[in-house]
């Protein structure tokens, strides 16, 4: 085939018609194509959003390779930008009852890890380009790359930059995976997509922790997808506020009009497996690294290790106020070698009310060497004298 610096601009059309129609048969729901040059007012939203303490920590910290591509790669002259469409029900979902309560993933962490998805489909682009320019030079990100996903997509006319800080397709709605690649093939760009969102602000009006600060705008330091991501202690006002997710958060999309009635099956390695992404909440306490991998290893959940899922699995116990899980939640107070799933048990049992609870928690603060385990105790055995003063009083 003709060298890259000899072909006519004709030429690069027919290839992307090609290959716009080659991208289903690589698992591709949606591609698009634009330019590698900077995302100049990208930066200066990302510039405003870390003065204001809106980041998350998760972002490469330097925003010129976040904005700019050809840091990544100096030939690159365009980047096609893939979209996937992934599930937004459960089919055959069990139960979550008393004595049975059950966590949930994001839709996002459903079926196959999403970089492995992502990575094999990205892999079949490469080959496919391969073909028919053997020396093209090409590089590929899949959430983990420097680029910001979103703003490429946007870009691309995959689709617009939602309120919700997600990239919403008309076909597709929000629930799709993004990827994209740098090429130095010169396709011509497509158009960006008109802004589809208009007045409404359903996803900014239901955010549980206010972290959609304005469209388009998330103060990620607040957002229950990234805090229940994070290792630490959690705020006792975002405990209460994250139920019984165990990993992530989809309420910003199941509210948006756009996503209504759209659920996309036509992969099967996205599917969900309902005991793995509506797990028992009671049995993730004593799991292992080994039954960890087992359970959760698949899933784009797992990134962070156990230690997570496992406090959000007591904050969930707490929230459901399961009185049937105290002995378990016990067991991770008193022997736990973590500090923070010991002071997110005492939360827990503070939060089930329970006369049982507090006979652990008493015992619990007699050998408990960490202050702050301590000081979690305490309050736990305070909210629980403060709900027995007013049962009292009644």
């Amino acid at each position: 085939m003709s060298t890259i610096a000899t072909t006519t601009s004709q030429f690069w059309r027919q290839f992307k018609e090609e290959l716009i129609a080659a991208a289903p048969s690589m698992g591709i729901d949606k591609l698009g194509i634009t330019s590698a040059e900077p995302f100049v007012e990208l930066k200066r939203q990302l510039q405003s959003h870390r003065e204001l303490g809106y980041e998350s920590g998760f972002e490469d910290p330097d925003l010129d390779k976040r904005t700019d591509p050809r840091l990544s790669m100096p030939e690159a002259q365009s980047i096609i930008s893939i979209a996937v469409a992934y599930p937004s029900k459960l089919k055959d979902a069990p139960v979550s009852e008393p004595g049975r309560r059950r966590g949930i993933l994001s839709r996002s962490a459903w079926g196959e890890d999403y970089h492995v998805a992502l990575r094999r489909r990205m892999d079949k682009l490469e080959a496919w380009i391969k073909e028919r320019f053997p020396d093209a030079k090409l590089m590929s990100m899949i959430d983990t790359g420097a680029l910001a996903d979103r703003a490429v997509a946007e870009r691309a006319g995959i689709g617009w930059s939602g309120k919700n800080c997600s990239v919403i397709t008309p076909e597709l709605g929000s629930w799709v995976y993004l990827g994209e690649m740098l090429t130095e093939l010169p396709l011509p760009p497509d158009e960006q997509i008109a802004d589809g969102c208009g007045d409404c602000t359903r996803c900014i009006d239901a955010c549980p922790t206010g972290a959609l600060v304005g469209p388009g705008q998330l103060n990620s330091q607040r957002c229950i997808s990234y805090i229940t991501q994070t290792k630490g202690f959690v705020e006792e006002e975002l405990m209460m506020k994250i139920g019984n997710r165990l990993y992530g958060c989809d309420t910003c999309q199941i509210v948006c009009p756009v996503n209504r009635g759209i659920d996309i099956r036509i992969h099967d390695e996205l599917a969900a497996d309902p005991e793995v992404v509506k797990p028992l909440l009671r049995p993730l306490l004593q799991l292992g690294n080994r039954d960890f991998k087992a359970q959760f290893g698949n899933s784009s959940a797992a990134w962070r290790g156990r230690k997570p899922i496992q406090r959000n699995a007591l904050i969930g116990l707490g929230n459901f106020k399961d009185a049937g899980s105290i002995p378990d939640i016990a067991v991770v107070l008193k022997g736990d070698p973590r500090p923070v799933l010991r002071g997110t048990a005492a939360w827990a049992l503070g939060r089930i009310g329970d006369q049982s609870a507090m006979v652990e928690l008493e015992a619990a603060l007699e050998t408990e060497l960490e202050l702050e385990v301590q000081e979690a105790i305490v309050r736990a055995i305070s909210q629980l004298n403060k709900v027995h003063n007013k049962t009292e009083h009644q």
